[in-house]
């Protein structure tokens, strides 16, 4: 996932990713547990999309509160 598609998503959007991208997290590191993990690779790519989405909802956060003052 690219930083200028996730720019893209509003604050109940980037919640619900981040939501399915902590499920998917689990079950592969249920998998790794349980030695039935082939795609090593994607546990990474979860991690680091998981705070790409992060990053950006605090900043619109942050964005925002500065609006409000």
């Amino acid at each position: 996932m690219k930083v200028e598609d996730v720019r893209q998503l509003t604050p109940d959007q980037l919640t619900e990713k981040i939501a399915e991208l902590k499920k998917e997290q689990f079950n592969l590191r249920f998998q790794k547990a349980t030695g039935q993990l082939e795609n090593t690779s994607r546990v990474r790519q979860v991690r680091r999309d998981i705070a790409r989405l992060s990053t950006v909802a605090g900043e619109k956060r942050a964005a925002g509160a500065k609006k409000g003052k």
